[in-house]
Formats: C-alpha cells, structure tokens, sequence
C-alpha cells in the first residue's frame, strides 16, 4: 500500500455529545484534505460498547450537517473502504491480534480484575502508586510468557477470559516525526503492556484504530493532543505488522479562558458559553447548550474554531470555509494549548450578523416579528439593527422601539444628559421638525445641523435628549434613520409624551 494520496479521518466514539473540541479536530481533517485534493473520511468507533451512549452517533452526524463539513465517506454515504463503524467490522480485528501472538509481538493474559486489583493494592503499599503491566511485571502474572503451552491451550479450550496484550520490548526508543511537533522520542521502559483485544472479543481502540487506518489507507494521523502518549505504542503496531505507517499530527489542546487546563464538557454552562456545537440532554435531563441554539451561525462557529490554534499568517480573521481550506496548513498550527476566548466569539458571531445582507436576515427572522409590522418594514429595521447586533434575536429585542413606543426611559442617561435648558431646547426643536416637509434622514440631519449652529450647541446637547424621548435609549443605529422609518408624526408624538414622562421622572427625582 502507498499513502501518497491524502486521505484523512475523523473517528469519534459516540460516548456522548461532540465536544468543541473534536469539531476543530474534524474541521482541521477536513481542511487539510480540501487543501489537498484529499479525502475526508468520518469513522464511528464504538469498540467500547459499555460507554456507548443512545444518539450520540446521530448527533456527531447532525453537528457536521450543521457546521457544513461533510465528509466524502462514512456512515450514510458509503464509500469502497467501508463499513465504517467498528463493531461492524468486529469479524476482522481477531486475524490482527493473532498475527501479533504469533510473531512473538503479543501474548494471552488470563488475570482476573480481583488479581490486578491485588497486585495493584500490594503496589502502593510497597511504595509503587502507579503499577503497570509491564516488561517487569508481566512475569509474575498469568500470562502466556509465565504458563506452560499446554496450560495456555487447555486455558483457551475451555472458553477461561483472556485479554490479548502487547509485548512491549524493553529499552528501546520509539522515534516518530510529529507534522506539528517535530521529532518524538519515547523509551519503552516508560510504557506498558496495553491490551490489545478484550474478553469480549471486541478490539481496543489501540489496535481496531490502527487495523482500520491501514485498511482505509489513511496517510494522515491528524488528531487531538490527548492521544500523543499512545502515538508510541501505534507506531510499534504499525512496525509489528510490517506496515507503511501514516503521518502523524497531534494538535494543542483547548484551554479555559484563563489558561489554566482543558476546556472540559462542564466549563461552558458553569462560565457562561457553550462548549458543544448543539444542544445535548443527558439520560438524567442535564442540558448542556449548544452554539446553534444559542443562535450563532455555523459559519461564525467554524471561523472562530479554525483560529483555536492556527493562523493563516495575515492580518485576515473572516474566511469561508472555501477560503479556510485554501489558506489552511499543518505548518501553521501551533504547538501550545489554544485559549478559548468567549468574547473574541461573539465578534466573530458579529461580523457575520453585520455582512448578512437585511434581506436575508428578515428571511431568517421569518414570523418572529410582531403581527404589527409590515413586510415592507422588515428589511428596514434588520438593515438598522444588523451592525449592533450579536445574535438575530437582538435585532427584534434591542430594536424593540422601532414597532413599540418606548414605556420607560432609561434613567441613567437622564440623569446624566438631561440638564434644566433641554425641555426647552427639545421643544425648539419639534418646532423645525414640524416644518420638514420631506421627512427624510438627510433633510433632517440638515436641519438639525441648522438649529445647532444657530443654537450655538454642540450635538450631544440635542441628540440624545431626542433619541432618548423617541427610543426610550441612549445608544442605538443614526437617529436621523430611526426618525424617517418612524415617521414624522410618530417621531412628533413620542418626543411629546416623552417630554410629559421625563418632567415626572425629575419632579420625582
């Protein structure tokens, strides 16, 4: 087999929702297989059958649909190198291990878990808290290397519970080249004897993944941090079985926002973000929130994830995943944990609100605008709202003033803006409007600019006593805009029962 071809994987275990953090390790497959006329390959490995969690295969399915990658094989689509879900392919792992046993690279171990949980025990109080089952100590257990051939036959001839483990060899340095970290040396010394094949005759991920990445020819190992200290042992399994071995890229972790350790499942809700691209109710009813029911945008999600640990190298942060996968590449993702940063989320979330064009946005928006409001008006008030906005729901919260009369007013601004003269420059004011025939943005802002000079005043004196009595705010889109799309008769009868609301909030006050 020859790995010149790219063809990459994503294989989650569907123990439970799709962390962010494994949707930036599918994303960043995806992209270094678009950028190289690749194939992208999503895998489903539920060798581990007692944390297998109901939906949680169709939710790694539903989150790629919404995050727009989508693979080129897997379950659902197919592909030649198929089946793609490993307790479909269980029938082919027991030929691999048998290879390894036979090669003298592997052996049976018929320990019981009480006879591990004793050696353990008798460990720590020799002063050995993290026993293995390793080079040493495999030769004082119930192995093949310890009992008699006839004993491991008759063992085996009569069904007795074995695991299949690797026979690490001793002082040796395992020397791999990571894509992002460069060399890797580990010594054998330092690791143990993995099992390899279970009593339940199911694979462990550590041989089933390295069976079906030969088998699908994947020439690219690209995955999370976390798995590095396996990487030795994978290596050895590939030279066990005399295999071409693939690349390997071991990507930086995910951080709290402080910096201080893993971004982990119950960081998000317990800081206030969420963590998992959708919405997910545990067995017991706990929710845990997802980024589209939060109301971000896939597009925002993926651009914001992209940049956990890669740079284009350019000042530019807006890409498309057209232009992710072009701009993408292994070179530039760094070697240090990634910090998440909430709030660098949301501007992304922003600036794809802000190019949505109105109509779309009102498209989106569909029958969440008040019964009052006009198909013609819809466009308007997204087009007014949009460059404020972090999520679509805010365009009809904050905007609330341009279908509602404001019912209260916000205190704070009056009592810092509205000074003793501002009834009475207002009402000046209202005067000129009264006279603007056509009521549009730029003849306002005209007359306004006019009574200012004559008024010798600069704009804050009148402009935010004027949005505060039409919008009940002191901050929002032009109020020379705001007052067109209301009206001129609108504007005239907010800015007087404002007027009347404000002079009780001061005689109160």
């Amino acid at each position: 087999m020859s790995l010149n071809k790219v063809r990459v994987r994503f294989a989650p275990s569907p123990t439970g929702p799709l962390h962010m953090g494994g949707v930036r390790t599918a994303l960043y497959n995806y992209l270094f297989a678009k950028k190289n006329n690749g194939t992208f390959i999503l895998r489903i490995e539920d060798t581990d059958q007692t944390r297998f969690v109901k939906g949680a295969q169709d939710y790694i399915l539903d989150a790629f649909k919404w995050c727009g990658i989508t693979p080129d094989e897997g379950p659902g689509i197919g592909g030649e190198y198929g089946p793609y879900i490993q307790s479909e392919r269980k029938d082919i792992y027991h030929e691999y291990a048998q290879i390894l046993i036979d090669t003298n690279k592997a052996y049976y171990a018929f320990d019981t878990s009480d006879e591990l949980t004793k050696m353990r025990d008798e460990a720590k109080k020799m002063g050995m808290p993290n026993w293995q089952y390793n080079g040493v100590s495999r030769m004082n257990m119930r192995n093949s290397l310890t009992l008699p051939q006839s004993e491991v036959e008759t063992l085996i001839a009569n069904n007795t519970p074995y695991v299949i483990r690797m026979k690490m060899p001793r002082n040796e340095d395992v020397r791999f080249e990571d894509e992002i970290r460069g060399w890797v040396v580990v010594n054998t010394n330092n690791l143990d004897d993995k099992v390899l094949f279970k009593s339940d005759g199911m694979p462990t991920y550590h041989l089933a993944n390295i069976v079906d990445d030969h088998a699908m020819e994947i020439s690219h190992v690209i995955r999370g941090e976390e798995w590095l200290p396996s990487a030795p042992l994978h290596v050895l399994l590939y030279d066990a079985l005399n295999w071409e071995r693939p690349k390997f890229a071991h990507l930086p972790l995910l951080l709290r926002p402080d910096g201080n350790g893993k971004l982990s499942k119950r960081d998000g809700d317990r800081l206030g973000f969420p963590v998992f691209p959708l919405d997910w109710t545990t067995i017991d009813g706990e929710l845990y929130s997802g980024y589209r029911e939060k109301g971000y945008f896939p597009e925002a999600f993926i651009n914001m994830l992209a940049f956990l640990g890669w740079n284009p190298g350019t000042q530019q942060e807006i890409f498309s995943l057209k232009e992710l996968s072009n701009a993408f590449s292994l070179e530039r993702v760094s070697k240090g944990g990634a910090k998440f940063d909430p709030d660098k989320t949301k501007w992304f979330q922003q600036q794809y609100i802000r190019a949505t064009s109105a109509e779309d946005l009102s498209k989106m928006l569909g029958n969440n605008f008040p019964t009052e409001v006009v198909d013609s008006e819809k466009e308007t008030i997204c087009s007014l709202m949009k460059e404020r906005a972090t999520f679509l729901d805010d365009i009809l919260k904050d905007g609330a003033y341009l279908f509602d009369r404001p019912k209260e007013y916000d205190e704070k601004v009056i009592a810092k803006k509205w000074k003793a003269h501002t009834a009475g420059l207002i009402e000046d004011w209202v005067k000129i409007i009264e006279e603007i025939n056509e009521f549009s943005a730029a003849n306002i802002e005209s007359e306004f600019k006019a009574f200012l000079e004559e008024k010798e005043l600069g704009f804050g004196a009148v402009l935010l006593p004027f949005r505060l009595l039409v919008t009940g705010v002191g901050a929002g889109p032009g109020m020379f805009d705001i007052a067109e799309f209301l009206g001129k008769e609108e504007v005239l009868t907010r800015i007087k029962s404002g007027l009347l609301n404000i002079k009780q909030i001061k005689n109160e006050a």
